[in-house]
């Protein structure tokens, strides 16, 4: 089987629980920085890793990488790269991408030049110099980076966070593979309840549910890269397969979501229906300020309002007093809050035992994690 190069981009803060899933699907790591990891692995890598990443924004085919410090140097390290093995001659080509810390800075031109290197490799190929593009949309990206260029094909198309089971949320919406990450921080176990009491729309319990049946978080979904004919069918077939086996049917877990607002609780309740995870959530509107404990073994995880898109500053800080006056009541539980507010500990009343720098879309975070014994 012929080996391909690959980009998996992530939020900033995840590049290691991604390269573990991606250790763990059996490709081969190269290279891993801010926000993306690269990995080689044959083509069939294209369907199981989109299917199974729970921490993943998009995966690309990474057709080269060269220096590009001037517009001719990025023209010609772009022409020189094989299109025609992958766009057809009534394909469609859109282009788009970023510059960090590079000589070329400017998108637009950048963008430019790479369409018409593109064209120009595709007019050697197929000897026509207008293209239509009316046929398979491939979304071309450049990253350029201190100078470096790297060109690729989006294999995702929507990206990977949109598992399809949240199609409304509420008004601070945590994005689908944070909430996976947090989850997965948590290890969650069949042996002990797993609880958001601040559920919103239910995204960190939907993702911890999904993670202990062991779902495949994109089965409920389509990829650009199915419509590539260059992709045998079959493997997007057996890639599907594959992950409808791995999940365990005979899951015994439990996971708990609640939230003061009923109209979060509704909604979390559609989109657990939504997930097929159903089955494995309960949920119930609670005050996460006078919930109880169970008489059990459990986790907390949760992602309360920061106070810039629910409650006022004021209201949250006096949130964060009482969470931590309630909670300390849950010894031995672990817990794990996610949020944005820098003095969180002193208003806890706890110093955490792990802090995470995570960002919530292009709001930095801290993941405050509590695991060891209260002295």
């Amino acid at each position: 089987m012929a080996i391909y190069d690959f980009v998996a981009t992530c939020l900033f803060g995840l590049e290691k629980l991604l390269g573990a899933e991606l250790d763990a699907l059996g490709v081969t790591r190269t290279e891993t920085m801010d926000g993306r990891v690269y990995f080689r692995a044959g083509m069939d890598a294209i369907p199981r890793c989109n299917l199974h990443l729970r921490t993943a924004e998009r995966v690309y085919l990474l057709l080269g990488r060269f220096p590009a410090r001037t517009f001719t140097e990025l023209f010609d390290g772009t022409a020189a790269l094989p299109w025609a093995d992958f766009i057809g001659a009534d394909d469609a080509f859109p282009v788009k991408g970023h510059a960090i810390r590079s000589t070329l800075y400017s998108v637009p031109d950048c963008q430019s030049i790479v369409k018409k290197a593109i064209v120009s490799a595709l007019s050697r190929a197929y000897g026509q110099q207008w293209f239509a593009e009316t046929g398979v949309k491939y979304q071309i990206e450049f990253f350029l980076f201190k100078d470096e260029a790297a060109l690729m094909i989006d294999t995702s198309g929507v990206a990977l966070h949109k598992r399809g089971y949240r199609p409304a949320a509420n008004a601070a919406p945590l994005r689908e593979t944070l909430a996976a990450a947090l989850a997965m921080t948590a290890r969650p176990r069949n042996d002990v309840l797993f609880w958001d009491p601040t559920c919103g729309s239910g995204t960190i319990a939907i993702e911890a549910a999904l993670l202990q049946s062991k779902t495949a978080p994109g089965l409920g979904r389509t990829f650009a890269a199915e419509a590539y004919p260059w992709i045998p069918a079959d493997l997007w077939e057996d890639g599907r397969d594959e992950a409808i086996a791995s999940i365990d049917e005979d899951a015994d877990f439990a996971v708990w979501a609640s939230d003061i607002d009923p109209a979060c609780v509704a909604l979390t309740r559609e989109n657990a229906r939504r997930a097929g995870m159903s089955a494995y959530l309960k949920v119930f509107e609670a005050d996460v300020r006078t919930i109880e404990k169970p008489d059990c073994r459990g986790t907390i995880v949760c992602n309360p309002p920061y106070g810039e898109r629910l409650m006022t500053p004021e209201e949250v800080e006096l949130l964060y007093r009482a969470m931590g006056e309630r909670l300390a009541s849950f010894a031995p539980w672990q817990i794990y809050v996610l949020t944005s507010h820098e003095g969180f500990e002193r208003l806890y009343g706890r110093r955490a035992d792990k802090i995470r720098r995570l960002y919530n879309g292009i709001i930095p975070c801290n993941f405050y994690q509590f695991f060891k014994p209260q002295r």
